[in-house]
């Protein structure tokens, strides 16, 4: 079995990737759309990506090229918890104080905000597509005073890193979820989490008051409990979004099959993302 994720080595992406995966052969890349189009196109079995971050929110990049740019579904989700931190070349370690640049994921440094403007006030920051792509930056550059923003993992994967900081994210209960992505006809035999899911995608019918109120409504009698919604732009005109709705329950024969029937309906467009367990890891 081939597993992709977001790389390269010593990403949170790829932690999740061991976790689940024990035995497969995983193969990073070096973007969230090019791990899901490899998926979509067969190369891998399944992609792993971030999906949503308990500070940051959801991951607008993996949601929307889910939805507008591949038939991937979700087959199962990981959460991890996410521990930040500032690794630095080893012959710096005694300088840290005195980088002149911190480079992270985007998401990481803002995980990091407050011990960023304590301790590096005016430091430049530079994005990196991974927290692993930082730290292997810092590694290739033992010349430069900088410093990277990743997980103790990279911290080993990475040798001539030290870590200068640990745990220097503003939150303690800060956590990550990884979607497992395949094709639809691609069956998976993935450990069972104890919480159950079911992802989809709503768009309302156009200048219908009260749509939204109606889709909830058809969740809402039936008792089936939402655990989130979220809009995201249609990217074709101002005021055109679709809805991602997460329902606390598997797929089933009524209740779900009901309510999708319900919206359609009401002049809905409705699709099925997957139906899935999560776990923590």
């Amino acid at each position: 079995m081939k597993i992709g994720y977001l790389g390269p080595e010593a990403t949170f992406t790829d932690y999740a990737a061991r976790q689940l995966f024990h035995e497969a052969e995983r193969i990073p890349f070096v973007s969230i759309p090019e791990c899901m189009d490899a998926a979509s196109e067969g190369e891998i079995d399944a992609a792993i990506v971030p999906l949503e971050n308990s500070i940051e929110g959801s991951v607008n990049l993996t949601v929307d090229y889910l939805v507008h740019e591949t038939d991937l579904q979700i087959a199962g989700e990981a959460i991890v918890p996410i521990r930040q931190h500032l690794l630095v070349h080893e012959d710096n370690l005694e300088n840290w104080r005195n980088a002149e640049l911190i480079c992270s994921h985007p998401h990481a440094l803002a995980q990091c905000h407050k011990f960023l403007h304590k301790e590096f006030k005016g430091i430049p920051h530079e994005h990196m597509a991974s927290t692993a792509a930082a730290a292997k930056f810092v590694k290739d550059h033992p010349e430069r005073n900088i410093a990277a923003i990743a997980n103790s993992l990279a911290a080993q994967e990475y040798e001539g890193l030290a870590m200068a900081q640990q745990n220097i994210h503003d939150y303690s209960y800060n956590h990550t979820v990884f979607a497992v992505l395949t094709r639809p006809e691609k069956a998976l035999h993935l450990d069972k989490g104890e919480d159950f899911k079911t992802s989809l995608m709503i768009t309302l019918p156009s200048d219908q008051a009260g749509a939204l109120h109606q889709v909830l409504s058809a969740f809402s009698w039936r008792k089936l409990n939402l655990s989130k919604i979220e809009s995201r732009p249609m990217k074709t005109g101002l005021g055109k979004y679709f809805f991602i709705i997460d329902i606390n329950f598997k797929m089933d024969d009524v209740l779900i099959p009901g309510a999708i029937a319900e919206l359609e309906a009401l002049g809905c467009t409705v699709k099925m993302l997957g139906s899935y367990s999560s776990r923590k890891i």
